[in-house]
């Protein structure tokens, strides 16, 4: 499967975030992580739908929408008008979770769903065959900066091997601490979209993209 990475746009620096932006998408990063936090479902507050407006204009990337708020199904159809390409929910932020990978499908954009490193995998057993993509945190999420839990790539090899035996090429995502150190274990895993914040944005943008594409080569 074709690695992927996203860089997650929460570690940027604000006052350049355009230049930013558009040295990911030179670099190779063909996705950009959006995160949304609305201090319920987890402690901080991020930004919504008009930021994620203005940046769609500014680039050609992928728009990877991480929805960490409580009851994400209110707020679908704005988000798809703002340019989110796909919208990932947390299965521990839905009532109905079924009813909102529906919305999200109906909206015309791709499906994400994700669960918290407490989660045990089996939860999501019953919407695999109807999502584009699943995300398994790798940290707490609400926070960046954060060390990898090594215990959630055991759920990435869970569920990638749910997958294959579905015989489905569903994308599956990692999130929180992954740096170039680390990422052949996410790889390893089954893992082959990695969001990355700090390892990205933190020094040499440029340089720190490379790296990760390099590594990529290596499971293409």
């Amino acid at each position: 499967m074709k690695c992927i990475l996203s860089p997650s746009i929460l570690s940027a620096d604000f006052t350049v975030l355009g230049e930013q932006i558009h040295q990911t998408e030179e670099s190779g990063a063909a996705y950009l992580h959006y995160d949304v936090m609305d201090g319920i479902f987890v402690p901080s507050i991020s930004f919504g739908m008009p930021v994620l407006k203005s940046i769609k204009k500014a680039t050609n990337q992928f728009m990877d929408v991480h929805l960490m708020i409580t009851e994400p199904i209110r707020y679908i159809d704005e988000f798809v008008a703002s340019g989110a390409d796909l919208i990932t929910i947390h299965y521990e932020a839905c009532e109905d979770v079924r009813a909102t990978i529906n919305k999200i499908k109906e909206a015309g954009v791709k499906v994400g769903v994700s669960i918290c490193p407490e989660t045990p995998a089996e939860v999501l057993d019953k919407y695999l065959p109807d999502v584009d993509m699943v995300l398994i945190m790798t940290v707490h999420p609400g926070f960046g900066g954060q060390k990898l839990i090594p215990e959630a790539l055991d759920k990435v090899k869970e569920v990638r091997m749910k997958l294959d035996n579905m015989g489905l090429k569903t994308d599956i995502q990692v999130d929180g601490g992954i740096y170039t150190a680390n990422v052949r274990d996410a790889l390893n895993a089954g893992a082959n979209i990695i969001v990355a914040g700090s390892a990205v944005f933190k020094g040499n943008l440029s340089e720190n993209i490379k790296e990760f594409m390099e590594i990529f080569k290596e499971y293409e």
